[in-house]
């Protein structure tokens, strides 16, 4: 118990029974928007999902998967893998990534940290060098924390600074990048009236340079490595403005895919390498697409590409990008502390745990799930199963991805009698959702459809129960809308597709022979989210959840 108080042991719920196998189903990227040609959910062959939600309405309740359900500032920004997975397993509500940062700089603390004083030694002698995804799309990073980094970087010190900006084009409408550098370069000039040498110093697209994730292509991190240290590039250019709009036109690809450009002075020399002395910060707040650079800058031993020359620097993240490597080691914003998870909880009760998905979304069903720790609790109680992703490809090549490899793990370990909970990640809607084809996202759709039918059919077959939900929208709406919801189109009269993610709400379902048939959503939960799932699930297995909690979605109905 200890001195506080404190116990693991969860109460058993007086109405749930104990013992029965819950598998829980996160299709990523699955939200619920209007039915049109756009919707590529809605337009797919989605046999089991259609019969969840029609079959048995009671059972069917959807959820809100962004903004400040999700702990982000605003209810302007979209939700993401990285805090859904978060409020999914830890039932509770954290402030994350953009709003810890907000919070830093508002206050000044940033600058008084132990991570910004770390790399302030560099200011004397050296050039301090920001890296990161230049746009306001608030997933990865947002321009105005820039700004107030750039000026609270000179307020404090720093009298050279270089930025290494990667286009986006996928938070963000494509071709936004040319005014996003127009603005920072004013900033620049500002700086450099009062005397700060500021400038540019390379680039290139979010999907082609620097911001691979999951070791899934360590070519894009070398590209990035190699202009942004080694101040070396294909493509050179006197600015960033004229860079971008050249690289748009001359290689006809969009902002996601910009090759890496280095600005050069008149003798045709790089303006901003990485140097013995300088101080380097990754910008971005949201950790998935900077551990691979991170690990770069970071480590003194390091095979992944020969980095040809490794300069003694000084390299903080934005924030700590992994608890469990301590990557990088020194930060400017500390992490929400999520202590206390439901899977942490289920495990020291006894709940034996599978989880598994592919490559992609791995990360999402146990790291992130787990309140941003790696690996297991208790490993005599879990088994974690990654599938390799297919790499190389955009994953509209191969919209099928590995559903049915991840639903055939799970099938399997339900079947198998040794887990209790067996935990999934379906990407496709999420991942091909991401790449703006239609058509493969719907391929994408119905192949996850088809995956939660074999998991559902295990649950079927040993008396189990259920609970098939989503972490955010994405393939629900496949196309930019204005305020009343027509399709925007753009110059040439084309429908403006679009990548991101969205506002919608996600569904929750739950089922199964092993649920009592008394149970059903309650209507009383105020503005219900993905946060209150997890007590949802400790119900399912029969456990009362931990009172500081979100509550639970589902009561039971006796007679």
């Amino acid at each position: 118990m200890g001195s506080s108080g404190f116990s693991w042991t969860l109460p058993d719920h007086p109405k749930f029974p104990k013992g029965k196998t819950v598998s829980v189903v996160v299709l990523d990227g699955w939200g619920e928007a209007n039915a049109d040609q756009y919707n590529c959910i809605h337009v797919a062959e989605t046999p089991t999902m259609d019969s969840l939600k029609k079959g048995a309405p009671e059972r069917w309740k959807l959820v809100k998967a962004h903004g400040t359900a999700v702990g982000l500032p605003s209810d302007d920004d979209m939700g993401n893998s990285e805090v859904g997975h978060n409020a999914l397993g830890a039932g509770r509500i954290f402030a994350q990534g953009a709003k810890l940062v907000d919070a830093a700089l508002a206050s000044g603390k940033i600058f008084e940290g132990e991570g910004f004083n770390y790399i302030k030694e560099c200011f004397d002698q050296g050039t301090l060098h920001l890296i990161g995804l230049l746009s306001d799309g608030g997933v990865h990073s947002r321009l105005d924390q820039l700004q107030l980094l750039l000026s609270g970087a000179s307020a404090n010190g720093a009298k050279r600074i270089r930025v290494h900006i990667l286009t986006d084009g996928r938070d963000v409408l494509d071709g936004t990048s040319v005014g996003f550098v127009e603005t920072l370069e004013n900033d620049l000039s500002q700086l450099r009236e009062k005397g700060i040498d500021a400038r540019i110093a390379s680039g290139g697209g979010r999907m082609y340079v620097t911001m691979d994730r999951y070791e899934n292509d360590w070519d894009v991190v070398k590209r990035g490595w190699d202009a942004h240290v080694l101040g070396e590039a294909p493509h050179k250019f006197q600015n960033a403005v004229e860079a971008v709009k050249t690289l748009r036109a001359e290689t006809k690809t969009n902002d996601q895919y910009l090759p890496p450009f280095v600005v050069v002075d008149d003798s045709g020399k790089a303006v901003g390498p990485v140097v013995d002395g300088d101080a380097v910060v990754t910008i971005n707040f949201r950790a998935d697409r900077m551990v691979m650079i991170a690990k770069a800058l970071e480590y003194e031993e390091f095979d992944k590409f020969d980095r040809v020359r490794v300069p003694k620097i000084r390299y903080a993240g934005m924030l700590q990008y992994d608890g469990e490597l301590k990557l990088p080691s020194h930060y400017l914003v500390s992490p929400p502390e999520i202590e206390r998870t439901s899977g942490e909880y289920l495990v020291k009760n006894g709940i034996r745990t599978f989880a598994c998905s592919e490559t992609v979304k791995f990360g999402h069903v146990t790291f992130f799930w787990n309140g941003n720790r790696s690996g297991y609790f208790d490993a005599t109680k879990e088994e974690y199963v990654e599938i390799p992703s297919d790499s190389g490809i955009t994953f509209n090549v191969k919209p099928k991805m590995k559903a049915l490899e991840i639903a055939e793990k799970a099938r399997d370990a339900i079947l198998s009698g040794k887990f209790d909970q067996v935990r999934v990640n379906l990407p496709n809607g999420d991942m091909v959702g991401h790449t703006g084809d239609i058509e493969a996202t719907v391929v994408a759709c119905k192949a996850a459809d088809e995956a939660v039918k074999i998991i559902l059919d295990a649950i079927e077959q040993v008396g189990g129960i259920y609970v098939v939900t989503a972490d955010h929208g994405n393939a629900e709406d496949m196309v930019k809308r204005n305020k009343s919801g027509q399709p925007l189109l753009d110059k040439k009269g084309a429908i403006q597709i679009l990548t991101s993610h969205t506002l919608q709400p996600v569904p929750v379902a739950i089922g199964g022979p092993g649920l009592h048939p008394g149970v059903k959503f309650r209507n009383d939960v105020q503005t219900p989210g993905l946060a209150n799932v997890a007590a949802t699930v400790m119900n399912l297995h029969g456990f009362e959840a931990p009172a500081d909690y979100e509550p639970t979605l589902i009561e039971v109905l006796e007679n």
